[in-house]
């Protein structure tokens, strides 16, 4: 039987590759070095499903992604939350009062300022997490460390000074399994579901309260509903929704229906099993 393939951004040891170790035992992973080379992975060879982060609780949304999902718009298979543990790596001939410099991603940076702050280490900001773990295991510089996380300690051979080096606990990502090809599982009432889709209002005034009109009095609920505006103007707002339900239950048909009279443009990307982590 071959390989479950998938592509990710970032190098291997990313929180993407963990995400995808946790959903897709001994998958075939082919790390890309942006969101939209992976986006085009997957979209050019529909063997390929991308496991793609799109907001974290601290840090909210991930920048780049809302703007990926229409313009190639991939069917979204499910989702995943995975949690976020940072950790400082050295090299192995290193220790604590060697390292001057810390190197990570912007978002790692920004979640670890206590430890930064209280080491006066300087930040170096890098693409990614993993990245930054590579590339310090492939020079000689003993004055730098790395924000990243244990599986790229174990992949470049890193030596972990502190575990856990996050400001809040509680840190968590969530990710988005996504393919070129329809995977709607089918409705069952034991089951809980997510429906995500992008659209783009009329231009006209309670454009986006009479978008929303139909979730009420339908009575679905709806988890997530972000705006980012359309290239090169300030007129118009895409919308990003994700809803509670499944698109064969009548209510979700229904407000699904009311929506699209409403907007100029509506994509259905995905209908998808919800997390067990929501129930928490």
């Amino acid at each position: 039987m071959s390989k479950i393939k998938i592509a990710i951004q970032g190098e291997l040891g990313a929180y993407s590759h963990i995400a995808s170790e946790n959903l897709f035992k001994d998958a075939e992973i082919k790390t890309c070095t942006t969101f939209e080379e992976t986006f085009e992975q997957a979209y050019k060879d529909p063997n390929y499903k991308i496991v793609i982060p799109i907001e974290n609780s601290l840090a909210g949304r991930v920048a780049d992604i809302h703007y990926l999902l229409p313009k190639y718009k991939l069917q979204i298979h499910g989702e995943h939350f995975q949690a976020v543990e940072h950790n400082l790596l050295c090299k192995q001939d290193a220790n604590i009062n060697d390292i001057k410099f810390v190197r990570s991603h912007a978002q790692a940076i920004g979640q670890c300022q206590n430890l930064i702050n209280k080491k006066k280490f300087k930040p170096i900001i890098s693409a990614d997490t993993a990245g930054s773990a590579k590339d310090l295991a492939e020079g000689n510089d003993k004055s730098i460390a790395a924000i990243a996380s244990s599986l790229s300690a174990k992949i470049y051979k890193l030596k972990i000074l502190e575990k856990n080096i996050e400001d809040e606990k509680g840190n968590v990502t969530r990710f988005l399994i996504m393919g070129k090809n329809i995977e709607q599982p089918e409705f069952s009432n034991d089951k809980k579901f997510i429906t995500s889709c992008i659209f783009r209002v009329k231009s006209e005034p309670s454009a986006l309260y009479k978008c929303l009109g139909g979730f009420a009095t339908n009575q679905v609920n709806l988890t997530k509903l972000e705006s980012f505006s359309v290239k090169n103007s300030f007129d118009q707002a895409n919308f990003y929704l994700d809803l509670e339900g499944h698109i064969d239950q009548p209510g979700v048909k229904k407000a699904l229906e009311e929506l699209g009279f409403h907007t100029e443009t509506l994509d259905i990307l995905g209908v998808y099993e919800a997390s067990t982590f929501r129930q928490k």
